[in-house]
């Protein structure tokens, strides 16, 4: 009986510790923000502009001195910086929420080929990981399966909502591939060398790869007696409706990677990490290949490449014509997604302008995810899902949000940790 007791307080205090704020209700009011200094997302800058949207829709962009009717709720911005929503591309967000404790571990599903399994399904839109994104402008994302070589499909959400219905902006728009490498190292926990050396089964997995996919085509090609479900998720690929995401790094890899999907007739292809993509960028541009770079914090992994490779790869890559944005895999990655404008900020660091690397969390990867129709950018007819910043966004200390819409609606910035931050912030001030 004290067990049964027991374990109904715990997941009583569980579902407690993860319970969200209430959504936004749907804006019934316009706005009108201006003043401000609008950074549009698509490189353009409007100094003391105007920005008016209603029913969820942007309506005027602009100069403050343009003749136009304020409507609604008018916003002062004078000083202050207004930016499109940043989309985190490539996350595990609402997927897991506590490492430790396997219920709340949802982004890597049993087995190898797993084509038909939906990320979407899985996505808690009451995660505190998730509400915590938006303080920091951080308001869509695209939620990302994890293991196995097709790990499943993605899908792009909007980060206030009631359920994964709600969410959901744009439904399985891809599937993920983590393509082998072409090196292996012993298990040095074991004794074994830990260094590089060529991976001998690197072309029988690759083989394996090529075996699947022309298994899928033939499927697909038959009368179909028998269901697949996972051949026949793979249909998108092979109709141009759905986007190949390859998570992939290494010249060799990279370029076999196209070349093969290439071959068995997938056109619609992004890699994913892209260590070494600045390599074979004329293969990128040639092919209309996509990149979504990881994170530009960590040491490059190839003893002949430059120190600040991985804080100039976005530069290097956009002036040789390859459309780029940013992705959140790696450790921690859920907790570090809002870090994502700082890291967009350390490529303007290193020579990327500011404005470009504002576009690598906005409209650019609006455009890889086929989003870029109804938001990405600052423009008349696309969805109010913008924010207000005191300063730079893409700074630390400038990216103080005031305002934050979705879609129009405005949105709590207050969360678990704005909470403690305020409870906090006076304890040790003298009376």
């Amino acid at each position: 009986m004290k067990k049964i007791i027991f374990s109904v307080l715990f997941f009583c205090l569980i579902g407690n510790s993860i319970a969200q704020q209430t959504p936004a209700e749907q804006q019934t009011t316009a706005y009108s923000i201006e003043g401000a200094t609008a950074h549009l997302g698509n490189g353009e800058v409007i100094e003391n502009s105007l920005l008016i949207f209603n029913e969820g829709k942007i309506t005027f962009v602009g100069s403050a001195m343009a003749k136009i009717a304020r409507l609604g709720l008018v916003i002062n911005a004078k000083g202050k910086h207004v930016y499109p929503g940043f989309i985190a591309a490539n996350t595990t967000l609402g997927l897991v929420e506590i490492d430790a404790v396997k219920a709340t571990n949802d982004q890597d599903e049993i087995g190898i080929m797993n084509p038909h399994i939906r990320s979407l399904i899985a996505y808690n839109a009451e995660s505190k990981v998730v509400e915590s994104m938006r303080p920091n402008g951080v308001l869509m994302a695209q939620i990302t399966p994890r293991g196995g070589t097709l790990s499943g499909t993605s899908s792009v959400v909007q980060l206030d909502a009631w359920n994964w219905e709600d969410a959901a902006i744009k439904t399985d728009d891809g599937i993920h591939m983590n393509w082998p490498s072409s090196f292996t190292s012993g298990k040095w926990w074991l004794g074994e060398d830990p260094a590089l050396k060529p991976d001998v089964k690197y072309a029988e997995n690759v083989g394996e790869i090529k075996t699947y996919f022309s298994n899928a085509k033939n499927y697909l090609a038959s009368n179909k007696e028998k269901t697949h479900l996972p051949y026949q998720a793979t249909e998108g690929l092979f109709n141009g409706s759905k986007r190949l995401f390859i998570h992939v790094s290494g010249q060799k890899e990279i370029t076999d990677a196209i070349t093969i999907s290439k071959e068995l007739g997938i056109h619609n292809l992004t890699i994913v990490n892209g260590e070494a993509a600045d390599k074979v960028a004329d293969l990128l541009v040639k092919n209309k290949v996509s990149v979504i770079l990881d994170r530009p914090h960590r040491n490059p992994n190839n003893e002949d490449d430059a120190y600040d490779t991985t804080y100039t790869i976005a530069k290097t890559l956009l002036d040789k014509g390859v459309l780029v944005s940013l992705g959140m895999e790696g450790q921690m990655e859920r907790m570090q997604t809002r870090n994502l404008p700082f890291y967009a900020g350390t490529f303007a660091a290193f020579g990327l302008d500011k404005e470009l690397a504002l576009q690598l969390i906005t409209l650019n990867i609006a455009t890889i995810l086929g989003i870029d129709t109804f938001t990405g950018s600052l423009e008349v007819g696309k969805d109010a899902t913008l924010f207000i910043s005191e300063g730079d966004a893409l700074e630390m200390r400038g990216n103080i949000l005031i305002h934050a819409f979705i879609q129009g609606r405005k949105i709590s910035l207050e969360t678990h940790q704005t909470a403690l931050w305020k409870r906090y912030a006076n304890k040790y001030k003298t009376k």
